[in-house]
């Protein structure tokens, strides 16, 4: 039988726009009980979207925390109060890429970074593309942000190469060439997504949650 981790008290170290951080008291195995400090996060969609030619889109953008240029995925918080994940993922892809899909598929649920980080996100196969009127950010990084598409076995070609680190961007196009070119199956576009944060979300008042 394992071990049930229990929390006996919690304290919120800082809580800024995108993020939160929490020390929790845990008993541990052996019963003495220790520190762990966890960031808490609304959670995110990023999409592999693929077009007829077998090109998938891509975003070049500034990461502050790496201080490079990244080749990414599109992709965005969920931090929309009420907003499922397939709306969101519809709403980044015409925000960064001015693309809208017919075909919408869960491809993946990737945990980034789970020795700390809440983040889950899910990844979806977006298929049978067309273009429409970006929405792009106006400010900040995004205003930076390049668009670009590339043949889907030259992306996986990227991450071998080490150019294309990005972790969701890595799982969602192995994910993707997985299904597209060697038969792996999709889950529906509105499977549980049971790993989505809830912490940050529940400290949020209004809409737009990333407003303290």
């Amino acid at each position: 039988m394992s071990h049930e981790f229990k929390t006996l008290r919690s304290e919120l170290l800082l809580d800024a726009p995108i993020i939160a951080v929490r020390r929790d008291e845990v008993v541990m195995p052996d019963g003495h009980v220790a520190s762990r400090e966890v960031v808490e996060h609304f959670g995110a969609v990023a999409i592999a979207a693929v077009d007829d030619q077998g090109r998938i889109a891509m975003v070049n953008q500034y990461r502050r925390s790496v201080d490079r240029h990244l080749l990414e995925l599109p992709a965005g918080l969920l931090d929309i109060k009420g907003e499922d994940e397939l709306t969101g993922a519809q709403r980044e892809l015409q925000e960064e890429a001015g693309l809208a899909a017919e075909q919408w598929a869960t491809l993946a649920d990737l945990v980034t970074s789970p020795g700390f980080c809440e983040e889950a996100v899910r990844v979806f196969l977006a298929r049978d593309l067309h273009e429409v009127e970006a929405l792009h950010a106006v400010g900040d990084e995004e205003a930076d942000m390049d668009f670009l598409w590339l043949p889907l076995e030259e992306a996986v070609a990227k991450i071998l190469s080490g150019e294309i680190v990005n972790s969701i961007a890595v799982g969602g196009i192995l994910a993707a060439d997985r299904v597209i070119n060697h038969g792996g199956a999709t889950r529906p576009a509105d499977a549980p997504f049971d790993l989505r944060p809830q912490s940050l979300a529940a400290r949020r008042q209004g809409p737009d949650m990333k407003k303290l």
